[in-house]
């Protein structure tokens, strides 16, 4: 599909750039490592590839449209999001940059020295080892030049085709584009293989340095730091030290209404009975509950370190919740020992915080926000109350009345039962969020006498709902047909991980017999739903029959589906676009190659076009091929009215 390009660029604002960076952070970050020389080292590639990312804002904050930056030439598929299109033009410019030679009687530009920020001492830092496949894809990449490089990643990652890959490396500075085409054409691997963990340097392993070494320093350190401490004692003026408030940063202010609002007197605690007379059941209803909602100290402490957190505090909040202090005084929900840490829960109407400080002091405190504004029964049915190593405890709602833990992967074996203390607090369960192959994925049931939902941590306070079915009538994963599309769809959850998910829905829109007797297979969206409304995540998945998948060599647990297409803040999938179409190359076990596309039940018409051309008057398409096609296929169809309907991307 060509690509015609917007006459006039028009300007880029900070904020719209800042907005785009943090919202697409891993992926500037994958294609930024993937585009740093090799010859850098994993360690060094990783940090760099953070920094690149980090500074690929203007230095420049204006106002309005007198504030924005010029924005490159751009095509109406960046038109949608100008901001993503010229951060990602800063981080390519800059990986390119990191990859030239340094030239003598010429300073070196800031991309070619080491990050100042961020920085690991006594760590180092890569992502995590991938198979044969991937090793052999990085040695390739590591052959090919910089722009080669940046060619390849912006057709596989950015899934662009050849005039708009040669378009945006033109705009990064890459002279010969065609050139660079060309070159990445010598790699034959396929680009799925970019989406693996082995080029994801959010998700990372870490290994100790020269231990001898940093011995020997260490020495030196420890006499400068004995003089600095002497000095220190001597020059400064003498103050409260720790203080009464922990972790928190000195007072800033003298505010009647603030101080009020950080008075643990002053906090909302709900009878443990009202959520049964009220008409709202959500978090607003839950109770105080915990062995420490008493405990005056410690929650001064968590309320301070709220409203000003020190540079110690580790503080982090999911995306689109904003991490600033409570506006009046807030609800508490918990405050109790949960595994050799001391736990405090608040909810402000808009968030859920979460104080956690260690049980032998306050040293190592954290801080977590996550958005729950619009929170209803379903949504406020759990919190993450305490996470340990590869273990997560859950705080229950107080309409729920049994629990239970059952293993996505394995949808033909019962649920295992999971303990609750007097508070609603839960015992201890593997979090699907502690690296692992995937060989298990245990989520939590909750059951409130009328309904059964199942619930699971993807990383944030707030674990995400999972449902089935279409998306104008999802319903809860409580019957065998929706449990096996669920046991060959969780693995693919680590897409969503970290992006302040609500719900996750899986929608079977089609079932298509396969040609040359390869039996029955189906295809299924999974949409992803955000608490702040944007950000969602479409996957379309092939779900090939199991006797034709690869045998999975746990005994339970099954054949995950493949990803074939995804796209981010689409519509599709959702109640406001209820329309999905899909395509896939399918081997048949003879060996057969053939072209395979699903549509949803208002597709009336598919067509193909490209590599390989081909149409049908139904919803199900299956055409073969000579051979797998390396050139791009396009693919389209038509709704009952007409309306044309593309793949998703």
């Amino acid at each position: 599909m060509s690509t015609q390009e917007l006459a006039t660029p028009a300007p880029v604002d900070v904020e719209q750039a800042e907005a785009a960076l943090v919202e697409h952070y891993p992926r500037l970050v994958r294609i930024a490592y993937l585009v740093l020389p090799p010859s850098l080292g994993r360690n060094r590639r990783v940090l760099t590839a953070h920094a690149l990312v980090q500074r690929a804002l203007p230095r420049r904050r204006g106002a309005g449209g007198q504030g924005g930056m010029p924005g490159q030439r751009r095509t109406a598929e960046d038109a949608v999001d100008p901001g993503y299109a010229y951060v990602r033009g800063q981080v390519l410019r800059q990986a390119l940059e990191a990859g030239l030679p340094l030239r003598r009687r010429a300073w070196p530009k800031r991309a070619q020295l080491p990050p100042l920020l961020p920085q690991v001492w006594g760590l180092r830092l890569f992502p995590r080892s991938g198979g044969a496949d991937e090793l052999a894809l990085d040695q390739r990449l590591s052959a090919l030049s910089g722009p080669g490089r940046a060619a390849y990643v912006l057709r596989g990652v950015e899934r662009q085709g050849d005039a708009e890959a040669c378009r945006v490396l033109k705009a990064a500075g890459v002279e010969d584009p065609e050139a660079a085409l060309a070159e990445a054409d010598t790699i034959t691997a396929g680009h799925a293989l970019l989406e693996s963990p082995e080029f994801d340097p959010c998700s990372l392993q870490a290994r100790p340095t020269d231990l001898m070494r940093r011995r020997q320093h260490t020495k030196a350190a420890l006499a400068a730091l004995a003089a600095a401490v002497v000095c220190g004692a001597l020059l400064a003026l003498p103050g409260e030290g720790w203080g009464p408030d922990g972790a928190a940063a000195p007072a800033y202010a003298r505010n009647p209404v603030s101080e009020a609002a950080l008075d643990p007197t002053h906090l909302r605690r709900v009878s443990p009975a009202m959520w049964q007379r009220s008409a709202r059941t959500d978090f607003s209803v839950w109770p105080a509950r915990g062995g420490l909602v008493n405990d005056t100290a410690l929650l001064r402490r968590a309320l301070a370190v709220w409203a000003r957190p020190g540079r110690t505090v580790q503080v982090s909040a999911a995306p689109g919740t904003p991490p600033g202090p409570p506006m009046g005084p807030p609800q508490l929900l918990f405050a109790g020992e949960v595994d050799q840490a001391r736990v405090v829960l608040f909810h402000d109407g808009l968030r859920v915080v979460r104080y956690a400080e260690p049980t032998s002091g306050t040293a190592g405190a954290a801080l977590d926000f996550v958005r729950t504004d619009g929170a209803d029964t379903a949504s406020a049915g759990a919190l993450v109350v305490g996470r340990t190593k590869a273990n997560v405890r859950y705080l229950t709602a107080p309409w729920v009345r049994d629990v239970a833990v059952r293993d996505l992967l394995r949808p033909s074996e019962a649920t295992r039962p999971l303990e609750r203390d007097a508070y609603g607090v839960t015992g201890p369960m593997l979090s699907p969020v502690a690296p692992s192959q995937c060989r298990t994925w245990d989520a939590l049931e909750v059951r409130d006498g009328v309904s059964t939902r199942v619930l699971t941590d993807l990383g944030e306070l707030t674990p995400a709902r999972l449902t089935s079915g279409p998306p104008s009538a999802p319903v809860d994963v409580t019957d065998d047909a929706a449990r096996a599309e669920w046991a060959r769809t969780a693995c693919l959850l680590p897409m969503v991980r970290s992006h302040g998910v609500r719900t996750v829905n899986s929608w079977r829109f089609a079932q298509q017999e396969l040609p040359a007797e390869g039996g029955t297979a189906r295809w299924l969206c999974t949409r992803a739903e955000t608490w702040r409304g944007t950000g969602g995540k479409v996957l379309a998945q092939f779900q090939a029959p199991e006797a034709a998948a690869s045998s999975e060599p746990h005994a339970g647990a099954v054949t995950a589906g493949a990803v074939v297409a995804k796209a981010d803040d689409s519509p599709a999938c959702g109640a406001r676009d209820p329309h999905v179409l899909a395509g896939a190359l399918w081997k048949a076990p003879a060996g057969q190659w053939y072209m395979v596309a699903a549509g949803s039940p208002e597709v009336t018409s598919i067509a193909v076009s490209g590599a390989v051309t081909g149409a049908s008057d139904d919803r199900l398409l299956a055409v073969a091929v000579e051979e797998k096609p390396a050139k791009r296929i396009e693919l389209g169809g038509r709704l009952q009215d007409g309306t044309r309907v593309n793949s998703l991307r």
